[in-house]
């Protein structure tokens, strides 16, 4: 069988959630099948790290999809007829986009709808294209994977698709994610936290991740505790224009808050495994990568009460009201100040974490592809 693949988030150093889903499913999938063949679509220079294994052929498609109108090119122009010449069986797409002139049948994953529920959120042009084409997307799938039953019911109740064309997929954690020890965390809170423990986010700089109300509910968390507990953010902005100045020049502790932009992922490591405890309070989320990573490295999580983190989350998090900031600081006091609460939580999410991993992610993907019905199509 031969299986076309979108691959154009396989970017160096810069995996963020689709990339990371495409980069350990396909890594795993493509070493797991080797009597099928694999076509790996890139829209930029091509890089041989993200090349697994023999049994791919990796292909540049111009133009570069990076505009709304340059989208609409590379997958109804370049990758219908790519294809076609190829003869393709299946084509996959992690991002959730499509071809809607080719016959073959597809498989996209649309990890969430979050431009159906805060289209603000987004840049108009990228608004206005989502909203117009994942629904024909959804429809002209042969099935659909997505990260969460919570995605899973959105999508079917917003596009009307039937819940059994639908296959749930989670994500997983890199195996990386593992405790810290003594000498890491003394270095690493020394490097960004002044040598203080410190509450982390991380994630890419966007308004739907709630960096701002996350901010207030620091200053507030301070202006109510004896604590010297810092905030680390890693990630950097999504989208252009995103600015949170106003709202850090309005803080009495904002020399407290550390930015440390995007780094390394054996760094992030490092700074995941150190923390004293992730604060991930998005309003909107398909699955929330960060809630296991730092189940997998024994750090307690807040995190939200609606959309998907109760399902990932489990009872081994702390939920609070990711609009209400006396609810984040709530969490971040508890969580600074009682022991107890600490350790039933890492208890709990050493039962939780193991619901996810790559390994499970990769074979979930492989048993949805193969519900696609190309295998019998060949034998027919």
């Amino acid at each position: 069988m031969l299986i076309v693949v979108n691959t154009r988030l396989l970017i160096p150093d810069r995996l963020d959630g689709i990339g990371r889903f495409t980069y350990e499913t396909f890594s795993r999938i493509t070493q797991d099948q080797p009597d099928h063949h694999f076509v790996f679509l890139f829209d930029r220079p091509i890089d041989s790290s993200f090349i697994f294994s023999e049994n791919i052929t990796p292909v540049k498609l111009f133009p570069p999809a990076r505009r709304t109108w340059l989208f609409k090119i590379w997958f109804e122009y370049s990758v219908t007829k790519l294809l076609r010449d190829f003869k393709a069986d299946l084509f996959v797409s992690p991002d959730g986009f499509l071809s809607l002139k080719t016959d073959v049948p597809s498989l996209p994953v649309i990890h969430d709808l979050n431009f159906e529920h805060y289209p603000q959120d987004l840049p108009p042009k990228i608004t206005d294209y989502y909203k117009t084409y994942f629904p024909q997307f959804a429809h002209k799938a042969k099935r659909i994977a997505t990260v969460s039953e919570f995605s899973k019911n959105d999508i079917a109740t917003r596009y009307n698709i039937n819940r059994n064309e639908i296959d749930v997929v989670y994500n997983g954690a890199s195996e990386g994610f593992v405790p810290a020890d003594a000498e890491t965390i003394t270095a690493v809170r020394k490097k960004y936290s002044a040598g203080k423990p410190y509450f982390l986010f991380v994630g890419g700089l966007h308004p739907r991740k709630n960096i701002v109300r996350l901010l207030q509910a620091y200053e507030l968390f301070r202006k109510t505790n004896d604590s010297q507990t810092q905030l680390v953010i890693v990630g950097q902005p999504y989208w252009k224009g995103f600015d949170l100045s106003q709202t850090l020049q309005q803080m009495q502790f904002r020399a407290d808050v550390h930015f440390t932009g995007r780094v390394p992922q054996d760094e992030l490591y490092r700074i995941m495994g150190s923390a004293h405890a992730l604060t991930y309070v998005p309003y909107f989320e398909g699955f929330g990568i960060p809630i296991v990573e730092a189940m997998q490295c024994d750090v307690p999580v807040i995190t939200s009460n609606v959309t998907s983190m109760p399902e990932i989350g489990g009872d081994a998090v702390l939920q609070v009201d990711p609009f209400e900031v006396s609810s984040i600081a709530g969490g971040m006091q508890a969580l600074d100040n009682d022991p107890l609460l600490r350790a039933a939580l890492l208890a709990k999410a050493k039962v939780q974490r193991e619901k996810f991993s790559w390994d499970k992610s990769a074979e979930l993907l492989w048993a949805s592809m193969m519900r696609c019905g190309v295998v019998e199509d060949e034998t027919n």
